[in-house]
């Protein structure tokens, strides 16, 4: 039996951050917090929001959201919500500032620690009501903006899901406008960790064929626009389709994610290094796709024929060089991740709700070994 669900809405096209104002009133929000962060705020697409937002309407701003979202970050923003009398969210920025403000509406109306609603504590069953969230994404690559689900850096330092239908954004306003202004690097790297849920969401074992067939339409995108994108980042067709590819991505992912998410959440979970976690997706995905190959069925051929590959072509070979060709690293090493740390993440891997839905469920040695392969020392 599949449960297929795709509850909210997404506005795409260039322009499309003018559509705030109808979807405030629509959804009653009058006095939003504006979740977002520093660069946001310098690069002048807040400017962009604000200047689109009515008269009206009085928004309070929070731009402290850190690269991985912390529960610290979390509950600082949610004393801001509740000072300032706030109604709904606004999250603009990328996949950090939307996951932060999914946490807000969360812990408005939720008490206790972010683990207690996790998705490995049932938190999916467990989480109600949380006020309004409108997402619009100025990067090409988590699909937040589409997805019910958060990834929140706790204050003991665990890196946790929560997953919830309730925290789907009523809206989600995707103007490529926003991304045409985003460096080469995060261009590559957001674009790459749409890659990473395309290809491990079609991968996992769970039956929404719908899902998969997303998945595999957004994985063609990734392949013949990020590229471009990269390339000449004023490319508006390959801006529009990045961005569609990131949220097919999301969308695919109800299927679940794999070993690639598990093993890169517990990298991102480490404050020493603050890892971006579309790169580190990107550096994990080969190795990830070495191990799962002889557990997926006949399912890389379809792979290959969405990435315009030959038959029997090395998948994980290929998306090594599409790495390279997009100046993104080719080791954890090169990211600062030591063979000291490795005992301690695979251990972290085991917990992660990513780490059910792999193909098949690699052993806390098994996560080592991909760990030390990835690294570069093997």
């Amino acid at each position: 039996m599949a449960l297929i669900t795709y509850q909210n809405q997404m506005d795409i096209d260039f322009g499309a951050i003018q559509k705030i104002g109808a979807a405030l009133k629509k959804n009653g929000i009058t006095r939003p917090l504006i979740c977002t962060d520093k660069g946001i705020i310098a690069s002048g697409i807040y400017d962009a929001l604000r200047l689109a937002l009515p008269n009206e309407i009085t928004a309070t701003l929070f731009d402290e959201t850190p690269g991985n979202p912390t529960e610290i970050a979390v509950n600082d923003a949610v004393k801001l919500y509740k000072s300032n009398s706030c109604d709904g969210v606004i999250a603009i920025g990328g996949g950090s500032s939307i996951d932060l403000g999914k946490g807000v509406a969360l812990k408005t109306t939720h008490e206790g620690p972010i683990v207690n609603w996790s998705a490995t504590n049932g938190g999916r069953e467990k989480i109600g009501f949380v006020p309004p969230i409108i997402a619009i994404p100025t990067t090409a690559g988590t699909g937040s903006e589409v997805g019910g689900g958060s990834v929140i850096v706790t204050e003991d330092g665990q890196k946790v899901v929560i997953a919830s239908p309730n925290l789907l954004p009523k809206l989600a306003i995707c103007d490529p406008e926003l991304t045409l202004g985003l460096p080469k690097h995060l261009t590559a790297a957001t674009g790459m960790d749409a890659m990473a849920h395309c290809i491990e969401a079609y991968l996992t074992p769970v039956v929404n064929p719908p899902a998969a067939a997303i998945g595999l339409d957004g994985l063609e995108r990734v392949v013949k626009y990020l590229k471009r994108a990269v390339d000449d980042g004023q490319d508006r067709d390959a801006r529009w389709n990045m961005m569609m590819a990131a949220s097919e991505g999301a969308m695919a992912f109800a299927k679940g994610l794999g070993a690639v998410h598990s093993m890169s959440h517990a990298v991102g979970a480490l404050p020493e290094l603050q890892a971006h976690h579309g790169t580190l997706n990107a550096v994990l995905l080969p190795t990830v796709l070495r191990f799962n190959a002889d557990h997926v069925g006949d399912k890389y051929a379809r792979l290959r024929q969405a990435m315009g590959l030959e038959e029997g072509a090395d998948i994980s070979d290929w998306i090594s060089k599409f790495n390279s060709s997009l100046g993104l690293p080719a080791n954890l090493a090169q990211m600062g991740v030591t063979d000291e740390m490795i005992p301690a993440l695979a251990v972290h891997c085991m917990t992660d709700a990513c780490h059910f839905t792999n193909p098949v469920q690699p052993t806390v040695k098994e996560y080592e070994e991909m760990y030390r392969e990835s690294l570069g020392t093997i």
